[in-house]
């Protein structure tokens, strides 16, 4: 059976009209208490229309754990009202909403930020400060943080959760053993390296219930010796599969290097790697801007879906496109055979 970017896909019980999503991406236009305002709701509804599924931009957990000083969040009751906002603006297309809860860990804004909160004492770079190494006490604070983040996304409408668990934030940090040095039970073996994210999975399903949809996108490759490589993270993720639907997987971010060559597709490889080891579906990132493309890897089984971002901000109207052109393709055809 041919797979093609227009087909449904399901995650979880959530039926998507076709493939394509409408990967995370940063406004840089929330407030300064980290409240979405007009323009997110303008910009996410207007760009609604053709994608199968929209995923928020990254959205804090915690006022300490926000990517930059003008991102938004869910870190109180009263985030609550503006996310129902976006909702209803991209429900009105017939499209369903996650948001991505996140937490910056070593990378969060010093502009926001009081206390610097990682894994282990290891800075990102200068620019981001030395962290403090997570106690017992802050794992336990920041977990119920996710917990109440993901009641709030639910009271916002909004119609499943992506947990950020890449690109170097808190929860990758966990995961990879370069930034990763405890010696407890959240460090060390692959198994220990998880158990953080497994607790946080724990935390946002007692709110959700099973039914309600949850994705996990992580990096796949550190870029760097000694980091996280696709099989690792498959093994880490195997024993946490049945409680999260959808794996969105990306690459990097954990260090202040960039891959080698950046070209289109480049990290399909990496989701085609997990996709070889686990159930859920797998969606594939990382310049997949044409439609020949994506139902390549689509039809190849490297990936159940594709997720773009930066030709949506130029072209509110991209993804229609991309969506028409196997009719377009497929009209052509039959007027050349009459």
């Amino acid at each position: 059976m041919n797979i093609n970017l227009n087909d449904s896909i399901r995650i979880g019980e959530l039926k998507l009209r076709n493939r394509l999503i409408m990967a995370p991406m940063q406004q840089y236009k929330g407030t300064p208490e980290g409240f979405a305002n007009d323009h997110h709701v303008r910009f996410y509804g207007r760009r609604a229309n053709h994608v199968g599924l929209v995923v928020l931009e990254s959205t804090a957990v915690s006022a300490d754990g926000r990517l930059f000083p003008n991102d938004i969040g869910l870190f109180t009751d009263r985030h609550t009202k503006p996310l129902r906002k976006i909702a209803d603006a991209v429900h009105a297309s017939g499209t369903p909403v996650f948001v991505q809860l996140s937490h910056g860990g070593r990378k969060s804004s010093p502009a926001t930020t009081k206390r610097l909160l990682a894994p282990s004492a290891v800075a990102y770079d200068d620019s981001c400060g030395q962290p403090s190494a997570m106690n017992r006490s802050d794992i336990e604070r920041t977990i119920e943080e996710y917990r109440l983040a993901a009641a709030r996304s639910v009271e916002a409408g909004l119609d499943g959760i992506e947990i950020h668990a890449a690109h170097g934030f808190l929860l990758h940090e966990f995961l990879s053993p370069l930034s990763n040095l405890r010696e407890d039970e959240y460090g060390g073996s692959s198994e220990n390296r998880a158990r953080f994210l497994k607790e946080v999975l724990a935390a946002v399903r007692s709110e959700t219930g099973r039914h309600y949809p949850i994705m996990i996108r992580v990096s796949a490759t550190d870029f760097a010796a000694g980091g996280l490589t696709p099989g690792e993270l498959g093994r880490m993720l195997k024993p946490l599969e049945t409680e999260f639907d959808a794996l969105d997987v990306s690459a990097g971010g954990l260090l202040p290097v960039q891959p080698a060559d950046v070209h289109a597709g480049y990290q399909v490889p990496y989701a085609a790697a997990l996709k070889q080891r686990l159930n859920v579906p797998v969606i594939a990132v990382g310049k997949i801007y044409t439609r020949s493309l994506a139902d390549r890897i689509l039809e190849d089984g490297l990936a159940d879906a594709v997720a773009i971002a930066r030709p949506l901000i130029e072209d509110p109207d991209y993804a229609g496109k991309m969506l028409s052109l196997e009719r377009e393709e497929d009209r052509a055809e039959e007027s050349a055979n009459v």
